[in-house]
């Protein structure tokens, strides 16, 4: 299976034009800063043409990614190396003509499937020592602190010298697009969109759902309309924020499509330190950061923020980078009032007011 985006063949193209396969971090969030190697590569050689190895759930945000040929869709379990599942990808990689896979995860499972394709070039750090399988070892990942340079980095001749910016990922959405979503939603174009994103992988590095509530309570007296994005996950999250006011709507679902098109169509995003965060940054909506046991430096998007925020306290064991609060207080996120979000807000609608 692949993205609804068309395939274009190859032929018989010199091998610096066949095409390169990128195999990402299939968190949402790794998954949009994977575009920054997209550019990259393009940047290169920007006849190449260049695949996305994607699971159906992160598949809609190949459609908004310049420079994407196509996405190769397939789903494999989690919990175990799936050798058989990993061999029929493989062999649906091999009828493609791959010259070089870039295999951004440090695992033996995530090589498995272009090894199985037998792709001339298997470029990754060594990880779980996979010599073999990889044969293109690059090593000095722990030289390279944040994920997106380790990613970046293998794009790159090996040796070369990283540059002192990378490529910022981009999602690019048609206006056809948002107008459809406006009239579906029944939400008109004149009328000020609010996104909350109140989800995020781990408890402690959600903003109080009580908090949410308090901001989009504050957004909607100011005669905006809020909507709140997410996976099933965050459904109950966004019933509690929406509680009593009709002002704040849940569009929470399955369909990561639907949260890309809200981003797009929003004025402003407020988001917790997750995958979401990324999209938004990427589609150039004004996005708040909210950051609680999570450094921005290392995992912020590379798009620039209408605003970082961070509980104005001393605390020693922040950033822990832990997805439960290991004290119990959470005092990192708890301690980040609304009027903290809104001031932001309201210098980032001072900057660009409503047309």
């Amino acid at each position: 299976m692949t993205s609804r985006r068309p395939s274009r063949k190859h032929g018989n193209a010199s091998a610096e034009r066949r095409p390169i396969l990128i195999v990402p971090y299939m968190w949402i969030g790794d998954f949009v800063r994977c575009h920054s190697v997209v550019k990259l590569l393009k940047s290169q050689a920007p006849d190449r043409p260049v695949d996305v190895l994607s699971t159906s759930n992160n598949a809609p945000l190949l459609d908004y990614m310049p420079g994407v040929r196509q996405g190769i869709v397939w789903d494999l379990p989690r919990s175990r190396l799936a050798l058989r599942q990993n061999r029929a990808l493989g062999q649906k990689l091999r009828q493609q003509g791959y010259a070089q896979a870039l295999i951004m995860p440090r695992t033996w499972k995530s090589t498995l499937a272009p090894f199985f394709a037998g792709i001339p070039v298997r470029t990754g750090f060594f990880g779980e020592g996979r010599l073999g399988v990889l044969n293109d070892v690059r090593f000095g990942e722990r030289d390279l602190p944040r994920m997106i340079d380790q990613c970046a980095a293998l794009a790159l001749p090996k040796g070369a010298e990283l540059p002192a910016k990378w490529p910022l990922p981009e999602l690019i959405v048609p206006a056809a697009e948002r107008s459809v979503w406006r009239a579906r939603t029944g939400i008109p174009g004149a009328t000020r969109l609010i996104a909350l994103a109140p989800g995020a992988v781990g408890p402690s590095k959600r903003w109080p759902a009580a908090s949410f509530a308090d901001g989009a309570a504050q957004f909607a007296r100011t005669g905006a309309t809020v909507v709140v994005v997410g996976s099933p996950n965050e459904t109950a999250l966004a019933q509690e924020i929406c509680a009593g006011n009709p002002a704040v709507r849940d569009l929470t679902g399955p369909d990561l499509r639907n949260a890309i098109l809200a981003l797009a169509c929003a004025e402003l995003a407020v988001s917790n330190d997750s995958g979401l965060l990324h999209v938004a940054a990427a589609l150039g909506t004004p996005t708040i950061g909210i950051f609680g046991p999570t450094s921005p430096w290392h995992w912020a998007p590379l798009n620039p923020l209408a605003g970082v925020v961070q509980a104005d306290i001393e605390l020693d064991c922040r950033p822990c980078h832990k997805p439960v609060c290991r004290l119990g207080h959470h005092r990192c996120m708890r301690e980040i009032p609304a009027a903290q979000v809104m001031a932001i807000a309201q210098k980032t609608f001072a900057a660009a007011p409503v047309a």
